[in-house]
């Protein structure tokens, strides 16, 4: 199984063995799920749980999130350049902050103030009591709910009918703060595992009126900051714990990477033409799945701890 390293989990106070094998197997999880809405903490959890590993933490979820975001960063490169180019000239130039580009740079900041202040103050609870596979469970049933009806509302916008004309929905162009926050608010709702991160903001902005690519595409972007500096954030906790032998911690992040490259180019060809229905099922199957198998006593609601 290769190495085994220790890395605390700072919930519980204790440290926790990984091996080789374990961190290749969650890095492939982490980079297949990230993109997709099915929530990728929720699957980190459940992988350790049907394994009978110790639950990964949501520290190692941080850490390996900077692998899925390096290949959001590269496969969205050219419009985060233009991005970034226009919202810096638009700092001095007036004129610019009317610019479409200069403005999504303003909406991802105004985006990321929900996640940010909620992870903050909800530190503790996302890495203890929102790790309960019976909430995630919930969550994957109930968000897959949401999504179906917003997949369905979304459809028949496109499709019309035969006593309905097929209406226009917005694209990125058509963003507005208002609307930025509350995309905002809907993916700090994925601090709650079992959630989705693009599952919540996609929803929210077909919701909104939003065109599935436009809305998966904002999502992406807006995930960035929040991704980057949650991971950065926990980099700095592992490195001054001195719990964390680098070299699994990173191999399942390249693993990550590379996965989540490949998922996101699928996942946009996807969304253009299918229907997220295929997601809303597996999300409801899973978790109805979990609510069994934790009745029954078969997988423990909370985290496997280490007695040592």
């Amino acid at each position: 199984m290769g190495v085994p390293f220790v890395r605390s989990t700072s919930a519980l106070g204790l440290r926790y063995l990984m091996s080789w094998f374990e961190s290749l197997i969650l890095g492939l999880v982490q980079g297949l799920t990230e993109f997709l809405p099915v929530s990728s903490s929720a699957h980190l959890r459940l992988t350790a749980a049907f394994s009978g590993w110790e639950d990964p933490g949501a520290a190692f979820t941080a850490i390996t999130q900077i692998g899925t975001e390096a290949a959001v960063l590269i496969y969205f490169r050219k419009d985060i350049g233009r991005i970034l180019s226009a919202w810096t000239r638009s700092l001095t130039n007036k004129e610019m902050r009317q610019d479409h580009d200069a403005r999504m740079g303003w909406l991802v900041i105004v985006g990321s103030i929900p996640i940010g202040v909620l992870g903050v103050t909800l530190k503790e609870q996302i890495e203890g009591p929102f790790r309960d596979l019976r909430l995630t469970a919930a969550m994957l049933i109930g968000m897959g709910i949401v999504l179906g009806v917003a997949d369905r509302l979304a459809a028949r916008d496109e499709s019309g009918g035969r006593h309905r004309v097929a209406k226009q929905r917005k694209e990125l162009g058509d963003l507005t703060v208002k609307d930025g926050l509350i995309y905002g608010v809907c993916q700090a709702m994925a601090l709650i595992p079992g959630v989705s991160r693009s599952g919540a903001t996609i929803s929210g902005g077909l919701f909104m009126g939003y065109r599935r690519e436009a809305a998966a595409r904002y999502s992406f972007l807006l995930a960035i900051p929040a991704v980057l500096a949650s991971g950065l954030f926990e980099l700095k906790d592992a490195a001054e714990g001195g719990h964390v032998s680098w070299g699994p911690t990173a191999f399942a992040t390249v693993i990550a990477f590379v996965t989540g490259y490949a998922v996101i180019a699928w996942f946009m060809k996807f969304i253009s033409t299918k229907s997220f229905m295929p997601f809303v099922w597996y999300r409801i199957a899973l978790g109805v799945v979990i609510i069994v198998l934790v009745s029954l006593g078969v997988l423990s609601p909370h985290a496997a701890e280490s007695a040592g």
